[in-house]
């Protein structure tokens, strides 16, 4: 195990310094999963990449990063579309083409249909970290939000569109959706921002396309989104939309985005193709540790991906795929950084809730260790980990490790 040392230094000459724990990462591989095959649309994942949540005929759930499944009891049809979980996996969000919103607060083990959100053409939905505030989009529609965990429903000023995706920061203010004109429907599309949790909607500067899928980074600053009808590009923004850069996946084919998503800080990215199915020479998943700027290929099986998601560290990957397929999972032991923020009375150490279980060590000579006994709190606003601690007049050293 590598491990990196940085230095803080407090007011007051009271000095720290900090140890990440950095474990090379292994070679990623896909492995299907016990899920039955079905015609799966959308995968949600918790921060830590456990608990899993995924819609099909019907609505199953997983507490062991997909090795099992459960068949929840909401109504078992394929109607579903859209599915959103809370970063602690235990609010979820689903909607139905036709048939409604329904939400669970324990997990999936019991589900409610929200009688005040109407049965319209629902395509997607995306959830803040805490559960309370939900966006759902409509496929011929507009946008609507909740910030009651979906009890009351209220309709954006977004135009009716034919709406195709959604994403959300993790306090819900920061909203990204692609949709096109409904009224044409072979009309390119646009993809839309929104800084006030939905309640004004701007064009961005992207050029019109099919653009098919979105993904936002937990504070909202970083953007992505991917194309359909075949440019082999992802775009992405650094600045909450207001500018983008092209990301050219390199591919002999043109590749059609049905989704993306992005680690909590949007330095890891996943992005799969739905063609990948009906051409067997393209592949189907390509991932980048750059924020975007290179992509590497995978050696997941050519299959006519729908939906992808990830833990907030990007080192838990879940996908499914429609047209009778399964649902596949890979995970990666990923470095958490250890980030140390010193005031003239405390030190706060943070690092983004790792898919791998790591604890906080400490230390005054490097030799002897003992784990820190203040728990960590989850932000909710940047899915960290963070715990304070008092200043003191003694040197100290801290390091993330692997139980």
């Amino acid at each position: 195990m590598r491990r990196v040392l940085f230095h803080i230094i407090l007011p007051g000459a009271v000095f720290f310094s900090a140890l990440a724990a950095l474990c090379p990462a292994s070679a990623q591989t896909w492995t299907q999963t016990s899920a039955p095959s079905t015609n799966w649309y959308a995968v949600a994942s918790s921060a830590s990449g456990d608990k899993l949540v995924a819609v099909g005929n019907g609505i199953y759930t997983s507490t062991n990063s997909g090795v099992t499944w459960t068949l929840t009891s909401a109504p078992n049809n394929n109607y579903w579309q859209g599915v959103a979980s809370s970063a602690d996996g235990v609010k979820l969000a689903a909607a139905q083409n036709g048939g409604g919103i329904y939400t669970s607060t324990n997990s999936g083990a019991t589900w409610t249909q929200q009688t005040n959100a109407p049965n319209l053409g629902w395509n997607g939905v995306a959830s803040s970290t805490d559960g309370g505030k939900l966006v759902v989009i409509v496929f011929g529609g507009g946008i609507y939000t909740s910030t009651n965990s979906g009890a009351i429903w209220n309709q954006t000023s977004a135009s009716n569109q034919e709406w195709y995706a959604v994403a959300s920061s993790a306090d819900g203010t920061k909203l990204v959706a692609a949709g096109g004109n409904v009224v044409s429907p072979n009309s390119l599309r646009q993809v839309y921002i929104s800084t006030d949790s939905g309640s004004t909607w701007a064009q961005t500067s992207l050029p019109s396309a099919e653009w098919e899928s979105v993904a936002c980074s937990a504070d909202g600053t970083k953007l992505m989104a991917g194309e359909y009808s075949g440019l082999s590009t992802v775009f992405t923004s650094t600045n909450s939309g207001i500018t983008w850069s092209s990301n050219k996946v390199s591919s002999p084919y043109n590749l059609s985005w049905s989704s993306v998503a992005m680690s909590a800080d949007g330095s890891k990215l996943v992005a799969v193709n739905w063609a990948g199915g009906f051409l067997s020479s393209l592949s189907s998943i390509y991932t980048s540790t750059n924020s975007g700027a290179t992509w590497q290929t995978n050696n997941a099986p050519n299959k006519t991906w729908n939906s992808v998601a990830c833990s907030a560290d990007g080192g838990k990957l879940v996908a499914v795929v429609g047209y009778g397929g399964s649902i596949y999972t890979s995970q990666t032991t990923l470095s958490p950084q250890l980030h140390g923020s010193p005031a003239s009375t405390n030190l706060t150490l943070a690092w983004t809730v790792p898919s791998t279980n790591f604890v906080l060590q400490q230390s005054t000579d490097l030799s002897s260790w003992s784990p820190v006994t203040n728990p960590p709190v989850l932000n909710l606003t940047n899915l960290q980990n963070q715990v304070t601690l008092p200043s003191s007049n003694s040197s100290g050293f801290y390091r993330l490790k692997t139980p």
